[in-house]
């Protein structure tokens, strides 16, 4: 008899895990939906939707270089952006960026390399600075304390990748790391 209220109680409070389980599943889709639609609410002055979806137009975000340099992502309207996100402890990214720099010396697409700094001690910094002589990158590698553009661009998982058209809407957006031919491939669509 014992043996049966505990499988019954067992059950019981699966089920009901279960349930929590699905409804905040369900109220999290619900959530992310009504954040794009409000983010889609934002009309930019050509009349394009500001928004992370292909024909959108990107959010604008203003970083700083490692160099101290402010960049703006709309200061690159007329040029094709390949917009990186990254960081120094990233196996993908690694792996990447020698592509990315032979794309950028071959190509005169413009590429924004967002370092997600762990934090805003000297140390990271000198990571990322040491990362770039490694590799031996001349893009402009902008560094995103606090994630605030990684959050505001939706990233997950690094590297995340969008290509931005000369007009400034999203041509494509790329999870994971690109090799040089996809990289060719992909801009060649474009406008």
């Amino acid at each position: 008899m014992k043996k049966a209220i505990f499988i019954i109680v067992f059950v019981l409070m699966f089920g009901w895990a279960v349930y929590e389980f699905i409804s905040n599943k369900e109220d999290t889709a619900k959530g992310s939906e009504q954040s794009s639609v409000s983010s889609g609410l934002e009309i930019e002055q050509n009349g394009n939707e500001i928004g992370l979806e292909r024909g959108n137009t990107a959010p604008d975000i203003k970083l700083k270089t490692i160099e101290g340099e402010e960049v703006q992502l709309s200061d690159y309207r007329g040029k094709k952006v390949m917009l990186n996100f990254w960081a120094t402890w990233c196996p993908p990214c690694r792996a990447e960026m020698p592509d990315m720099e032979k794309f950028h010396q071959d190509t005169d697409i413009e590429i924004l390399a967002v370092n997600l700094i762990e934090s805003e001690t000297n140390q990271d910094l000198e990571k990322v600075v040491d990362f770039i002589d490694d590799y031996e990158l001349t893009f402009p590698v902008l560094v995103d304390k606090g994630n605030e553009a990684a959050i505001l661009f939706r990233i997950s998982p690094i590297p995340t990748s969008y290509l931005i058209n000369s007009d400034g809407t999203i041509h494509n957006m790329a999870f994971g790391a690109l090799n040089y031919e996809l990289m060719i491939q992909e801009f060649e669509k474009m406008k």
